[in-house]
């Protein structure tokens, strides 16, 4: 069984930088084929996605953070890291990690965290 816990939310100001964390439990050989990535959903807004990252490193960014994130992933501690500088106020929102096999990340077939909050103020 797979299951992803996050870490790393807080409240900074705009201009700032956060880290999120989470990692990932379950076999090695179920989890490291899966896309890892990071989704967020702002009050009243729809879940979208922020991040996505391969097992061989590719990844894929929302236009509205390129340039200002970046996702890693550690295949050995089965973990996906998202560092975000320059935050801005529009950044704020719950922040999940995701999983899951191609393009069933962020999907009901994937895997989900529970949240962390992260809140930007001007």
């Amino acid at each position: 069984q797979v299951q992803l816990a996050e870490s790393g939310g807080d409240s900074v100001q705009a201009g700032g930088s956060l880290g999120l964390y989470c990692l990932v439990s379950g076999d090695i050989t179920v989890v490291n084929p899966l896309v890892m990535g990071w989704y967020r959903q702002a009050p009243g807004k729809q879940r979208e996605l922020v991040a996505k990252i391969a097992y061989g490193g590719g990844t894929h960014y929302a236009d509205s953070v390129k340039g200002r994130f970046t996702i890693s992933r550690d295949n050995i501690r089965k973990a996906v890291s998202l560092r975000m500088d320059s935050l801005r106020p529009e950044d704020t929102g719950v922040y999940y990690c995701a999983a899951g096999r191609g393009n069933r990340i962020g999907t009901q077939d994937g895997y989900w965290g529970q949240g962390t909050q992260v809140t930007v103020s001007s």
